[in-house]
């Protein structure tokens, strides 16, 4: 078992997790768990509120700055909340706490990852436990 999963720039090997540049040493993974992180709601809705009122403001006033400035912020309002993923994070917990290994939107990948750590945890703990025999 050289490399029992590589993909995407991840790699998971008999001795360790290797991601975007960190390499996590089997020995030292207690466990592994997937977060998923939703859309930001706050920022999009105080956008598009501002722009709301910037816009009434503009209408009571009859000052077309305010009307234009007020749609233009209800448009970045709206394009922040369409232009947001829903992420999902590989959480690896070690003896100095816990670390994000992975980040992304395809969550199959992540629990992949992580279901491939398992296993080779599990395969080394066997071979260590079979050369103490």
């Amino acid at each position: 078992m050289e490399t029992p999963f590589n993909d995407r720039g991840v790699s998971v090997t008999r001795n360790a997790l290797s991601s975007a540049g960190q390499v996590f040493p089997l020995r030292d993974i207690a466990g592994v768990r997937v977060v998923t992180v939703q859309k930001n709601k706050v920022l999009p809705i105080t956008l598009s509120l501002l722009g709301v009122a910037a816009a009434i403001a503009g209408g009571v006033l009859r000052a077309p700055v305010g009307m234009v400035c007020g749609v233009m912020l209800i448009v970045v309002g709206w394009l922040t909340w369409v232009t947001q993923d829903i992420t999902h994070r590989l959480m690896v917990q070690t003896a100095n706490g816990e670390r994000e290994a992975l980040s992304s939107v395809d969550r199959d990948f992540v629990e992949r990852v992580g279901a491939a750590v398992n296993e080779a945890k599990a395969a080394a703990t066997a071979t260590t436990a079979a050369q103490k025999v």
